[in-house]
């Protein structure tokens, strides 16, 4: 049996961003500035990704089911956790965060910027999904210069964490 690694990792990848979304659903961040035009079209956004996320991942159960009787499934929680604990070395206690612009960062690094998965027709919606009509909602549209520079930050971690995630190896 072939393992395809790309596809094993992209999944991990995948769940870890529908667990964000999921987390972070109609939580507001109150240090900031953020006109309800952007809060519609980020809570839009996510509402979108995460049906696409759906319809390409299994509910959690299963990969906690599977996860002793499957390598592919066992490797998929290899590489959630990898890209977990790399995140949580980069938030340390009380570091704010924006979990939008986090979930897009990877998305955008993984499949735009490595060309991940790019011939891989499940994952069709996240290869020409436009990262740059959200990043320049996100960088370009706002006034809250504090908040522009953490959603910089947090591309800058995606980046980061990405590179990383891209060299590693399921042993």
């Amino acid at each position: 049996m072939i393992i395809n690694l790309s596809k094993i990792k992209t999944e991990a990848l995948l769940l870890l961003c529908r667990d964000i979304i999921t987390s972070y659903e109609n939580s507001e961040n109150e240090n900031f500035f953020i006109n309800e035009d952007i809060k519609n079209y980020i809570n839009d956004v996510s509402k979108n990704i995460l049906k696409e996320l759906n319809k390409v991942t299994k509910d959690n159960d299963f990969y906690l089911k599977n996860r002793t009787t499957s390598y592919r499934i066992s490797g998929i929680l290899k590489a959630y956790n990898f890209i977990s604990f790399e995140l949580s070395k980069e938030f340390t206690d009380g570091v704010e965060f924006n979990p939008a612009m986090l979930y897009i960062s990877l998305l955008a690094t993984w499949f735009k910027e490595l060309s991940k998965e790019s011939k891989s027709k499940e994952y069709i919606y996240f290869l020409i999904y436009p990262y740059s009509n959200v990043y320049d909602k996100l960088l370009l549209n706002l006034k809250d210069e504090k908040f522009k520079i953490l959603n910089i930050k947090m591309i800058e971690i995606a980046e980061r964490v990405i590179l990383k995630y891209d060299k590693y190896l399921l042993k």
